[in-house]
């Protein structure tokens, strides 16, 4: 996409761990073209990229929940990567689900895989990294949800069983029967999305940039449901862990090394820890190429939307959110593992804040629920995009310190040990935050990037401590979160 750019002043370019640059302020963007993404692989807690850069991801989601999938009109365009792209974001969650994938008992749709492989191919095109979702809210259209076919499950709605709908369908006792099904195999449900995820892995999971596949979205435990309250539930999180495994197992029959991405079984959006990777209640991982892949929701919020609770409900947020984050810290310190919170969101600032903050504080990526395709508006111009689009380092040329970002006023510090790359430290820079310009400082490194561009370079000798500063010309760069060191989780 093209930016016009007018450059206020010219920077002068420090050397190497020795001169920090002279502050110039830089109006306006010089003319970007995307560069296509790249392959990024796993290493320990961390994302890294070909050139052995930490990648940290910033997107959204866009699901599509209804048959027929991926028609125009409800797929992603070039138009809506461009979009995204311009504010910053170098990740999607893109929905998929069994019942796409497989419509009919052990028939794959190839011609749905076309069209999701034309969607993967316009969003990597554009350095996009696509994390393929395996989607399901409420098991089944049988139950007026979506995700498995119905073809998978015998269990059915009783005649006169009361459907209360999202989320509390999830209670219904022929539903926990369905779930039933699925972990213990009863009809061979698992096998069958084995199956379907392998086809999906054979398709598209050797494209680069294609991040990997999330094996599925907030799984429900089924009738052992009430044990997972007040503290967890280790006796199904091993039947889950099996599952998780079992479905594992089968993408890397069709591609050993992609990443795949595990969730927690979905009473973590009720506050409830995860038992995965938990010796002895759970086994140990012994896959190197597995992803954390939690939610963030405030339950007193969601509350408030989907069943009609008081807003201010939304004042214990803080407190539920922590809790949720100590829970990210437990797996990712436990397991070693990268996390990328593959949900959150809320029409609150300050509620989207909570979990962009420990975001950054962990050096965690994440993305947003949700993004509609094609759509006729820019949903990222409001008080929630300014949130949404900050200036952050999507890659970094060594070993993450800390991260701090204000999103009222864009103020932005970020520190890290260099380490040898062919390609250097990449920051985007926040195109909401900065109408009259920006300033970079660089401490222990070099300013490489023209004034006014939007992704700010710098290069560093290996071992050097660095600091790189942003911020408006009104403000002396100071108006920052408090610091916390980075990296336990990364991504």
């Amino acid at each position: 996409m093209r930016v016009k750019s007018l450059l206020a002043r010219v920077a002068t370019l420090g050397v190497l761990m020795a001169i920090p640059t002279v502050p110039a302020v830089a109006v306006a963007v010089a003319d970007e073209t995307p560069t296509p993404a790249g392959s990024v692989r796993i290493d320990g807690r961390y994302f890294v990229d070909e050139f052995d850069r930490t990648v940290l991801l910033h997107g959204v989601n866009t699901v599509d929940k209804d048959a027929p999938y991926l028609e125009a009109g409800e797929a992603l365009t070039s138009a809506d990567a461009d979009l995204l792209v311009g504010h910053g974001f170098n990740t999607v969650r893109l929905g998929t689900s069994f019942d796409a994938l497989m419509p009919e008992r052990g028939r794959i749709d190839d011609a749905y895989l076309d069209r999701l492989a034309a969607v993967v191919d316009t969003l990597t095109s554009r350095g996009i990294q696509v994390l393929l979702d395996n989607h399901q809210d409420g098991l089944s259209t049988v139950w007026g949800g979506n995700g498995f076919p119905a073809w998978a499950i015998e269990a059915r709605p009783g005649a006169n069983e009361p459907n209360p709908g999202f989320p509390l369908y999830n209670l219904m006792p022929s539903m926990n029967r369905g779930w039933d099904e699925v972990w213990n195999n009863t009809h061979g449900a698992l096998d069958h999305l084995g199956t379907a995820l392998a086809a999906l892995a054979s398709k598209v999971g050797a494209t680069p940039g294609v991040l990997g596949i999330e094996v599925m979205n907030e799984p429900w435990p089924g009738s052992p449901f009430p044990t997972c309250f007040p503290n967890g539930c280790p006796d199904f999180d091993r039947t889950y862990q099996a599952a998780m495994q079992k479905l594992t197992d089968a993408i890397r029959v069709a591609n050993p090394t992609l990443p795949v991405f595990w969730e927690p079984n979905v009473t973590w959006n009720q506050l409830m820890p995860s038992n995965l990777a938990n010796p002895p209640r759970t086994p140990a991982l012994t896959d190197p190429n597995i992803a954390f892949a939690p939610h963030d929701y405030c339950i007193p919020s969601q509350l408030a939307i989907y069943l009609g609770l008081p807003e201010d409900l939304r004042v214990l947020c803080t407190v539920t959110q922590d809790n949720t984050w100590r829970n990210i810290d437990a797996i990712t310190q436990r397991a070693g593992v990268p996390t990328v919170v593959t949900e959150f969101g809320d029409g609150d600032p300050t509620v989207l804040g909570n979990t962009l903050r420990r975001a950054d504080e962990r050096f965690v990526g994440w993305q947003y629920w949700h993004f509609d395709a094609d759509r006729d508006t820019d949903p990222f111009l409001g008080e929630v995009g300014r949130q949404l689009v900050r200036t952050y380092p999507q890659a970094t040329a060594g070993t993450p310190g800390t991260l701090q970002f204000d999103p009222d006023g864009g103020d932005f510090r970020y520190t890290y040990t260099a380490r040898a790359s062919a390609k250097p430290t990449e920051i985007y820079v926040s195109d909401r935050h900065y109408p009259d310009g920006y300033v970079t400082t660089v401490d222990g490194g070099r300013l490489t990037s023209e004034p006014g561009a939007r992704i700010v370079t710098v290069e560093a000798a290996p071992g050097a401590q660095v600091t790189v500063s942003i911020h408006g010309p009104g403000s002396d760069g100071t108006n920052l979160p408090n610091a916390t060191s980075g990296g336990s989780s990364g991504s």
